[in-house]
């Protein structure tokens, strides 16, 4: 415990831990809002009364649906909100662009489309499916760097993202390609193109944690370096610290989130950006209190955007991905014509 308050100690603990306080009880709201809200026939009268009842050996549809449906989505909704909205801090701190975001750069991409080649070829456990989504995140990650150190495009936040939108849509394309080639591997494979957490049960969080505890650990250790940083290579170094290694590791945690989360749900663009901008405009620029405030409003993002997606368009859902994207998109739009996001 020591630990942990030593690498992520902040200024002004009471302030910043009572908005924290504040966006947790705002995220148990908006969670059993999630259970008691959805497409089908179940409203929150009867989901109210099953979740009263939980224990119940019976209950008919709708502690079904309510068990079997809606809380395994939540579940899932948490950890991959808290996962893109701490992995976006990473990559903008470590490229110290306020624009770098997983979905805009490629990383999601590169998850999404090994997951493709993965099911090509005939791998069907989940725990197999993490792993190459994480090594696609990784190699996404890895053109993220090396395109952030080209002179011209590294210094430029909208290069950079044009840079990432290209390598998006070279892998979409070949995504597209495997899709037109094999019949089945296209019916399997349209979960990932948009992002949904529809589907999805809690034993596919099971293959996430022992990736997900080695990421919050080095996520841990590199705050207090990726604070140093920020001011500089040389007081970086001056303060005993070392930029190379604190990048590689960033890019290996931020592989190791998207990747995960891509797993999980498919890619989900827009989170990586929407949150750090939240957490920095709510509690200021260090990267410390950023990934503070990306636990609770990571889930938040992810939750409310799942929520309206069951209902705006009954009885059917909308993807995950088209909601993060409308909520994402003047967010960016705002970034790039006014730079006003606070000083990474």
């Amino acid at each position: 415990m020591r630990v942990l308050t030593h690498c992520l100690s902040f200024g002004k603990p009471r302030s910043l831990i009572g908005l924290w306080l504040g966006l947790t009880g705002l995220l148990a709201a908006i969670a059993l809002s999630s259970l008691l809200y959805g497409a089908g026939d179940i409203g929150p009268a009867r989901a109210w009364q099953a979740l009263q009842h939980l224990g119940a050996t019976s209950g008919g549809e709708a502690r079904f649906v309510l068990t079997e449906l809606r809380m395994p989505r939540l579940w899932i909704g948490l950890v991959v909100g808290a996962a893109l909205g701490i992995a976006g801090a990473l990559l903008q701190a470590v490229t110290r662009n306020p624009l770098a975001e997983p979905g805009l750069l490629g990383v999601s991409a590169g998850a999404a489309f090994a997951v493709t080649l993965a099911i090509l070829w005939g791998a069907d456990t989940a725990t197999l499916r993490v792993s190459v989504a994480q090594l696609g995140a990784l190699g996404g990650c890895l053109c993220v760097l090396a395109a952030a150190r080209l002179q011209g495009i590294g210094d430029d936040p909208v290069r950079l993202i044009l840079a990432g939108a290209i390598l998006s849509g070279l892998l979409h394309s070949l995504s597209s390609l495997i899709l037109l080639y094999d019949q089945y591997t296209a019916d399997e494979i349209r979960f990932w193109v948009v992002g949904s957490l529809a589907g999805r049960q809690l034993d596919d969080l099971v293959p996430l944690f022992p990736s997900l505890g080695i990421a919050a650990l080095l996520t841990v250790m590199l705050a207090r370096p990726l604070a140093a940083l920020a001011l500089g290579e040389h007081v970086a170094i001056g303060l005993g610290h070392h930029p190379r290694l604190v990048r590689l590791l960033v890019i290996v945690v931020v592989a190791l989130l998207v990747g995960g989360a891509t797993a999980a749900a498919g890619p989900i663009a827009f989170v990586g950006l929407v949150v750090p901008f939240a957490a920095r405009a709510l509690a200021g620029p260090d990267i410390r209190r950023t990934l503070w405030l990306c636990l609770p409003l990571g889930p938040i993002v992810v939750v409310s955007a799942d929520i309206v997606s069951r209902l705006v368009v009954p009885p059917s859902e909308l993807p995950l991905g088209v909601l993060t994207a409308l909520i994402g998109a003047p967010v960016l739009i705002g970034v790039v014509r006014g730079r006003r996001l606070p000083t990474l």
